[in-house]
């Protein structure tokens, strides 16, 4: 759209929740085709990555005191092993960083 031969300058909204909008990206998300109606991609999954249960990550955010992907990131090096995710934690000079 134009007004008296001039372009309609791009329209930059920010609002309560923290976030900036612009008006063509949203004009495009809402174009059929557009980014809307593209179904959501799920990450394909590693068949050799070790089984890790909730309880585990449950176990450790609640005997240590960190975050879940801290907990998840121990046991996923630690080959799903609890006790080994947990010594790997405590150790001083592990790489884990909590």
């Amino acid at each position: 759209m134009s007004r008296n031969g001039r372009p309609e300058p791009e329209v930059i909204m920010n609002y309560a929740d923290g976030f900036a909008y612009s008006k063509g990206k949203m004009e495009e998300a809402f174009r059929p085709g557009g980014i809307l109606e593209k179904p959501p991609t799920k990450p394909a999954k590693d068949p050799n990555a070790p089984q890790i249960k909730r309880e585990d990550i449950d176990l450790i955010v609640h005997e240590l005191g960190i975050t879940r992907a801290q907990a998840e990131k121990a046991l996923a090096e630690n080959g799903g092993d609890v006790s080994k995710a947990l010594l790997y934690l405590i150790t001083p000079n592990s790489n884990a960083s909590a």
